[in-house]
C-alpha cells in the first residue's frame, strides 16, 4: 500500500487539524503505517522535533495521532506571522529570513514547491499512507497559481481530496458546492466527496441535504462527525476561545483539596505556544482563563504571561492596559506569576533587539535580574532538566539570549520569590514536576488546593487521540475511506459549473 489523502477545508477551523488526527490515528489502529503531512502552515504554535527542527504543533499532535516521532518532513514550510503583513519564514525547520505576505505569495512561494514536494514524495516511500491536511480554503482562487499546500500538492502527487465543513457555523452546504464550483476541472477531478463537522442534532434530518448534495456534484459524504466537547487538542493558527473564555473548551474537575486554583493567562499580542497551560487545565481544580485587562489578574492565584512572536510589542501591550503595574505589584505582594519564553523576556530589566522588533534597547518590566539580547540565530533544543525536585523536560524557540544575574536558578531561567522565568515550553506536561510547582502555587496563595496525584498529561492526550479516532471510526465510512486512500480519486467524477475564472 502506497496511498495518500488530502484533507481539504471549506474554511480555516473547519476542523482539518483534528480530522486529519483522527484518520491518522484509525488508521493506526488498523495495522496501516502512516504520517501526517501539511506543505506549508501557518501558526505561532509550534514544537522542536528531535533533530532540533521547528514545525507546527498541529503536524507534531497529528504525528503523535499517528504513533510516529514528528520530523521536519511532515512540515517542510511553517509561516510564523509577526504582525499583520509579515512572517518569520522557516524551511525544514530552520528559520531563512522574514518576507511579507505580498513576496511571500510571489516568487518565494513557487520556489519553495519542489523541496515540499521532495518531503512528500519521501513520506510516501517510507510509509503506507500519508494524510495530508490543506490550509485554508483550496478554492482560493487568488492563491492557486502559486498554492503548495492545497490543489497545487494533491495535482502533482494525485492525491484525493476530501473536503471537510463545520455545519455549526451554518452554511455548510453552500460551502461545499461553492468550494467545488469554484475549481478548476483538473482539480475538481481529485475532490472525491464531504466530511461534515461538529453536528448537533439527529443526522437523520440532514440525510435529504446530504442526497440533494450528492445530486448537484455527483460527490458522496464520506460521514457526519457529531460535535465533541473538550477535546483539548493542539490549535494550528487559532484560539478556539473568546478572550476571557475557558480554556480549550476544557472540563474542570472537582478539586481534590478544601480549594480550586485560578490561573490567568496574559493574552499577549502575537501570543505563541498558548498550549503551555493546557497541562495546567488539565488539573482538576485548576480553572485557566485568558486575561486582557489589569482588574482580572485580582482574584487569579497565578498569573501566566506566555511566549510571543513580539516580546517588545507585548511590553508595550502591557503597560498600555494597566497589566505591567499589576504584575509589578503582584510581585511586591509574593503573589505568583509565571514567565514562559517571551513571558520570561518581558520580566527582566532590559532587552536589547536588532533582530525581531528592531527596537533597540527596551526597559523591560523589572521583575527578574535578567539581561536579554536578541540574537540573529534561533535557538531550537529539546531541553531535560530538574526543578522542585522533579525531572523536566521542554522545548525551546526563542532568538532572545537571557542572562541572568542572580535569583535562584529554575531551569534556564530565575526565580525571585514568587516570579518566575523560562524559556523552556512545553515543562508543566511532565507531571512530578507540575504538581510541585501547583503546590507551591496553593501555599503562596494561601490556597487549600491538593494536585491530584494520579493526573498523566501524556495518558489525557492519548485519550483525546483516541477519542478523534472513534470518531472517524463510529462516524464515517471508513470501508469507503480505505478504499479512496489506497484507490485515488473515484474516474469520472462530474464537473460542478462555473469551475476556475
Amino acid at each position: 500500500m502506497s496511498g495518500g489523502l488530502l484533507v481539504a477545508g471549506t474554511t480555516s477551523d473547519a476542523g482539518k487539524s483534528v480530522v486529519t488526527a483522527g484518520i491518522c490515528r484509525w488508521l493506526v489502529r488498523q495495522g496501516v503505517k502512516v504520517a501526517p503531512f501539511k506543505g506549508q502552515n501557518m501558526s505561532l504554535n509550534s514544537f522542536v522535533t528531535r533533530e532540533g527542527a521547528e514545525i507546527g504543533r498541529a503536524q507534531a499532535m497529528q504525528a503523535q495521532a499517528a504513533r510516529v516521532e514528528p520530523t521536519a518532513l511532515m512540515n517542510p514550510v511553517l509561516l510564523k506571522p509577526g504582525g499583520d503583513r509579515s512572517s518569520q519564514v522557516v524551511l525544514m525547520g530552520r528559520p531563512v529570513g522574514e518576507m511579507s505576505a505580498k513576496g511571500y505569495h510571489g516568487n518565494r512561494q513557487r520556489e519553495l514547491f519542489e523541496p515540499v514536494m521532495a518531503c512528500l514524495e519521501e513520506l510516501r516511500g517510507t510509509y503506507d499512507a500519508v494524510i495530508c491536511e490543506g490550509a485554508g480554503s483550496p478554492a482560493e482562487i487568488n492563491l492557486r497559481r502559486t498554492d503548495i499546500v492545497n490543489m497545487g500538492i494533491a495535482r502533482a502527487a494525485r492525491l484525493p481530496v476530501l473536503v471537510v465543513g463545520d455545519i455549526d457555523r451554518g452554511g455548510v452546504f453552500a460551502q461545499f458546492f461553492g468550494t467545488t464550483a469554484l475549481l478548476s476541472p483538473e482539480d475538481q477531478s481529485l475532490v472525491a466527496g464531504y466530511l461534515v463537522n461538529k453536528f448537533r442534532g439527529d443526522v437523520s434530518l440532514l440525510e435529504p441535504g446530504l442526497e440533494m448534495l450528492r445530486g448537484l456534484t455527483g460527490r458522496p459524504t464520506y460521514g457526519v462527525l457529531p460535535y465533541a466537547h473538550g477535546l483539548g487538542i493542539d490549535e494550528e493558527d487559532g484560539l478556539r476561545v473568546s478572550l476571557r473564555g475557558a480554556v480549550r473548551e476544557s472540563v474542570v474537575a472537582a478539586p481534590v483539596g478544601e480549594d480550586v486554583l485560578r490561573v490567568a493567562v496574559c493574552a499577549v499580542p502575537l501570543m505563541s505556544n498558548f498550549t503551555d497551560v493546557d497541562a495546567l487545565a488539565a488539573e482538576p481544580g485548576v480553572v485557566v482563563r485568558f486575561v486582557d485587562r489589569a482588574e482580572e489578574l485580582v482574584d487569579a492565584d497565578l498569573v501566566v504571561v506566555p511566549g510571543t512572536r513580539g516580546t517588545v510589542r507585548a511590553l508595550a501591550w502591557l503597560r498600555e492596559r494597566g497589566l505591567a503595574d499589576a504584575l509589578a505589584r503582584r510581585a511586591a505582594e509574593g503573589r505568583p506569576v509565571l514567565g514562559i519564553c517571551g513571558g520570561f523576556q518581558a520580566l527582566g530589566r532590559h532587552i536589547e533587539d536588532e533582530v525581531e522588533s528592531r527596537a533597540g534597547e527596551v526597559a523591560a518590566l523589572g521583575l527578574l535580574p535578567v539581561r536579554v539580547r536578541f540574537a540573529r540565530e534561533k535557538t531550537l533544543a529539546r531541553p531535560v532538566g530538574e526543578a522542585l525536585g522533579e525531572r523536566v523536560e521542554g522545548y525551546e524557540i526563542h532568538h532572545g539570549v537571557a542572562e541572568v544575574l542572580g535569583g535562584e536558578p529554575f531551569l534556564d531561567g530565575c526565580r525571585v520569590g514568587a516570579v518566575w522565568g523560562t524559556h523552556w515550553h512545553g515543562s508543566l506536561e511532565s507531571d512530578g514536576f507540575r504538581r510541585a510547582f501547583l503546590r507551591e502555587v496553593a501555599a503562596q496563595s494561601g490556597r487549600r488546593f491538593v494536585p491530584a496525584s494520579g493526573t498523566s498529561f501524556g495518558a489525557l492526550r492519548e485519550e483525546q487521540l483516541d477519542r478523534l479516532g472513534d470518531l472517524i471510526e463510529e462516524h464515517a465510512d471508513t470501508s469507503a475511506l480505505m478504499r479512496l486512500i489506497e484507490a485515488g480519486a473515484p474516474a469520472g467524477l462530474p464537473f460542478v459549473p462555473p469551475g476556475a475564472p
